[in-house]
């Protein structure tokens, strides 16, 4: 009788490009790859390594083909069959059920879990008795969302109502939830926020593989009957061959909308509060709050400090080339440098560089992106 734990499959979905860190996150060089906190490790190397330990075998990769050089530079280790590589995106749900049915094939008891590349966590050893009490809380039979303490009424989460106690001597935080509600609009948000009843899904998820497939193929039984084909061939000779046939043909739907939903309504999901610091790293306001917090100094500089002078200023600078970068009387800027694009804003407006990248987009300077 194995225990849960030896069960566990963790499991990392990295895609996206982070569109408000533009012009330093690209399409070939996305946030995840990135580091973003000067430590020398990318966000996806620190997900990996905080995941490691509580691995039964390892740990599965879900990313691009375009990907797939860099990823296995920063994860040397990462076996050939735990690294699952998209032709193309086709949303959440296609890529943590094709993983989530793979996991399935090769042991039919798998926990699986799903951690975000791109998050800045800390500490560690919080992380890790958290997903140790979901994993817990997945064995007696529930898709289990790790829930964050919301700071602000963002409509960039999903929200997590609950509030009854499991009673598992084995997950004592535990609870029921109540209701799953995927990005409200923001009067919605604030009402949550000031009621205090709510947590933020931060997108972790763990669940039994058994269970989150039979939602799948209850909400999207098209989506489902493609994964499990594919799943089928993964580990045989067919595996690309088949990937190539079906990738494409499956629906895009995000995995909230697909499975987390409908399965709140089932009673099926349960929620362990995140008893550690969480941060997505959405937006350069955000890479400069969560380093300023670690120095004495108002500027912040990522990448060549010794390109960059500094008079009576705050915020960060971002320097990717050998030009010198002067900064004098400026509050709360943002200076990203970079052989081929110069971002000049500041903090407050930091979430309004997904504009320029939409700009670019319009006006065709797709090589800029």
């Amino acid at each position: 009788m194995r225990t849960p734990l030896e069960r566990f499959y963790p499991l990392i979905p990295a895609g996206g490009v982070g569109s408000r860190l533009w012009p330093l996150s690209r399409a070939v060089e996305p946030k995840f790859l990135l580091d973003l906190t000067g430590t020398g490790t990318s966000l996806l190397r620190a997900t990996y390594d905080r995941l490691i330990d509580l691995a039964n075998s390892g740990v599965m990769v879900v990313t691009g083909q375009a990907h797939a050089n860099a990823v296995t530079q920063q994860l040397s280790e990462l076996r050939g069959s735990d690294l699952v590589l998209e032709p193309s995106p086709r949303d959440s749900a296609a890529a943590i059920g094709l993983a989530a049915a793979i996991l399935y094939q090769r042991d039919s008891e798998a926990i699986i879990g799903s951690f975000a590349a791109d998050h800045i966590i800390s500490p560690v050893e919080d992380f890790q008795a958290v997903v140790r009490e979901a994993v817990e809380t997945a064995a007696s039979g529930k898709i289990v969302t790790i829930g964050i303490e919301p700071t602000e009424p963002s409509t960039a989460f999903g929200y997590i109502k609950a509030s009854q106690p499991l009673g598992l001597e084995t997950a004592p935080h535990a609870l029921a939830v109540d209701l799953f509600v995927e990005k409200p609009d923001a009067n919605t948000a604030a009402s949550y926020l000031a009621s205090g009843d709510y947590t933020w899904n931060a997108g972790m998820f763990v669940a039994p593989a058994a269970l989150m497939l039979k939602h799948l193929e209850a909400n999207e039984p098209e989506l489902y009957a493609g994964i499990m084909e594919i799943a089928r061939a993964w580990d045989t000779p067919n595996r690309e061959a088949c990937m190539n046939r079906l990738w494409e043909t499956l629906p895009k739907t995000a995995i909230d909308y697909a499975v987390a939903e409908p399965a709140a309504a089932a009673g099926d999901v349960a929620m362990v509060p995140g008893s550690f610091s969480w941060d997505d790293v959405g937006d350069f306001d955000a890479v400069a709050r969560l380093n300023l917090e670690k120095q004495e100094e108002d500027l912040f500089v990522l990448g060549q400090a010794e390109q960059v002078l500094a008079q009576k200023s705050s915020g960060i600078v971002v320097s990717k080339t050998d030009r010198k970068i002067s900064v004098i009387g400026m509050e709360n800027v943002v200076v990203v440098d970079t052989p081929d694009a110069l971002l000049v804003t500041c903090r407050s407006d930091a979430q309004s560089v997904k504009d320029t990248v939409a700009t670019l987009k319009e006006k065709g300077l797709t090589h800029l992106l």
